[in-house]
């Protein structure tokens, strides 16, 4: 339980570092992911809103991403509705991101990097 609170907290304050915004900024879409159709494609958006969101912060190696701000979510590897927990109701010195993404890109972050993280 400590653990899980430790890294709530860890991912809120670097998830605020990152700052939010808009998943329309640079970053190509395509995805080394592999899947099929509809997957392949909601990880390259997940990919696209992480590393446009998050990846200034968070060390994520499929996403190609280094950040040192955050914890490294290769070794953290997080649920799903870790992810999604914190970056709604965010923590410690973390925002909410709520207001600021969608629950709908929420939901295809949380789903990319739970289903990426330690992967690589």
């Amino acid at each position: 339980m400590f653990r899980l609170s430790a890294l709530l907290t860890v991912l809120a304050v670097a998830i605020a570092a990152c700052g939010g915004g808009n998943d329309s900024s640079s970053s190509s879409s395509s995805s080394q992911s592999s899947g099929g159709g509809g997957t392949q494609s909601a990880s390259g958006q997940g990919k696209q809103i992480f590393t446009s969101n998050c990846g200034g912060c968070h060390t994520l190696k499929d996403a190609g991403t280094s950040g040192q701000v955050g914890p490294n979510l290769d070794e953290l590897q997080p649920d799903k509705p870790t992810v999604v927990r914190q970056v709604n109701n965010g923590g410690g010195q973390m925002p909410s991101f709520k207001g600021k993404l969608s629950d709908a890109q929420i939901n295809t972050v949380a789903t990319y990097v739970s289903s990426v993280a330690g992967q690589s």
